[in-house]
């Protein structure tokens, strides 16, 4: 069986605002939106400053971290944009789905 690797990112725009992602390859993500190419919220936004990733298995489980993130508040957003919070949520968030 052949896994397929998927990142959920957080990262702080220069703005101070967080944006979340997902992403095969984070660094090239990252550099994507800091070159204007990535999405239109991060357009006039860069440098982003990566806070935290999440790896999961499948692109289908990061869409639905992803999606559960944007969910949260800022000050929600703000408590989770480091990599052993993130990791907290996302193991909290997985035990939901079951």
């Amino acid at each position: 069986m052949r896994v397929d690797l998927w990142f959920v990112y957080i990262a702080r725009c220069s703005d101070g605002s967080l944006y979340t992602g997902i992403a095969r390859n984070v660094t090239e993500r990252i550099c994507a939106h800091d070159a204007g190419r990535g999405a239109r919220y991060t357009r006039g936004r860069g440098p982003l400053e990566l806070c935290a990733t999440r790896r999961c298995h499948s692109k289908t489980m990061a869409l639905r971290l992803e999606l559960a993130i944007k969910g949260l508040t800022r000050s929600q957003k703000e408590a989770i944009a480091d990599p052993s919070a993130l990791r907290a949520f996302a193991k909290g968030w997985a035990r939901k789905l079951r």
